[in-house]
């Protein structure tokens, strides 16, 4: 800065007023511009964040999943387009629903002195998420609640779309309905399938333990659980699965059996090219840009100075009908 204020011609106070962005005259912003462009200098953004006053960075950390999941990605987006909005650069890492890794990013990103954070939790370090909060630094929780204080959560209203969707089977036809959930430890595999029992209960359908199959994580897994499915004796005519990418696994295993068309199939949030299959795959669709701007909006609110309560938003599901989802049931079932 200093070599700047001397090939400018100025003193270094002004300079400091040029790049943070302070009102000077059109002549002395000029040639300070020009000054540092030929001299390459950067301005150093973690040294005049610990001189301002209010200590801002200007950025934000988010805590995936895992920021290759479809749902993840879309999130990202989001949240970062309404950080843009707002002059913000946001910092992203996943946890792969691991704890530990989740402690390290939370401490990590706290250190690096972001001014908020956007956190899908993995539901086994909330006294780390209380204690980045008593530190000074808002969270938001995305997909999944909390039981820390003042940590505002964002989710959708799993229960009603899983209920919603074993309604629209049983008005096919179908009465041995299959679940495909998630690890247990994640709260909203406990809510859907919570969802499920309840649309079971709702409809007047049997609830068979056999066609249960919970605890699963990634494709793959949901491809050997949806064979297994299918070879019992009484297999189910219809399938709900409680995450996007179990539901990748049981269409694979749908087609691999060539039973896409035969075989009822209704996946929790939507999938890319989803509607370019046949048949289609219907999906309760979660609104990822909603969930984004509304996460980023509690969080921007405790950033001036909301100190209220923890606050829960619940955002609804959307049913997209593509054709898997609306199979009926065989007559010889």
């Amino acid at each position: 800065m200093r070599d700047v204020a001397t090939m400018a011609g100025v003193g270094i106070a002004t300079v400091s007023r040029v790049v943070n962005g302070k009102p000077v005259t059109p002549d002395l912003a000029e040639r300070v511009t020009r000054a540092a462009e030929q001299l390459g200098y950067r301005q150093d953004l973690t040294a005049s964040s610990l001189r301002r006053a209010d200590r801002r960075t200007h950025t934000l950390g988010l805590v995936l999943e895992d920021a290759a999941n479809p749902f993840s990605a879309a999130l990202h987006r989001a949240v970062e387009d309404a950080a843009a909005e707002h002059g913000m650069l946001l910092l992203a890492g996943s946890t792969d629903e691991d704890p530990v890794r989740e402690r390290g990013l939370l401490k990590t990103f706290t250190a690096r002195r972001v001014d908020g954070l956007i956190v899908v939790p993995t539901g086994q370090n909330d006294t780390d998420l209380d204690a980045a909060r008593r530190a000074g630094t808002p969270v938001v929780c995305v997909d999944r609640r909390t039981t820390a204080p003042q940590v505002d959560t964002v989710t959708v209203d799993n229960r009603a779309g899983v209920r919603a969707a074993v309604q629209r089977l049983h008005e096919a036809g179908h009465r041995r309905i299959a679940f495909l959930g998630d690890l247990r430890s994640i709260w909203t595999a406990q809510e859907r399938y919570t969802g499920f029992v309840e649309g079971l209960a709702t409809v007047g359908c049997v609830l068979h333990p056999s066609l249960v199959r919970r605890g699963l994580h990634g494709a793959e897994a949901a491809q050997a659980a949806t064979h297994d499915l299918l070879a019992l004796a009484h297999a189910p005519t219809a399938l709900i699965s409680g995450q996007n990418l179990l539901t990748i696994g049981a269409r694979r295993t749908l087609q691999e059996l060539q039973l896409q068309r035969r075989v009822a199939l209704i996946g929790f949030d939507d999938l890319s090219l989803a509607d370019l299959l046949e048949p289609g795959i219907s999906v309760i669709a979660q609104d990822h840009a909603a969930i984004g701007k509304e996460a980023a909006s509690l969080l921007f609110e405790r950033l001036e100075g909301e100190g209220g309560p923890a606050r829960h938003r619940v955002l609804p599901t959307r049913y997209l009908a593509r054709g898997s989802g609306e199979l009926p049931a065989p007559e010889d079932r």
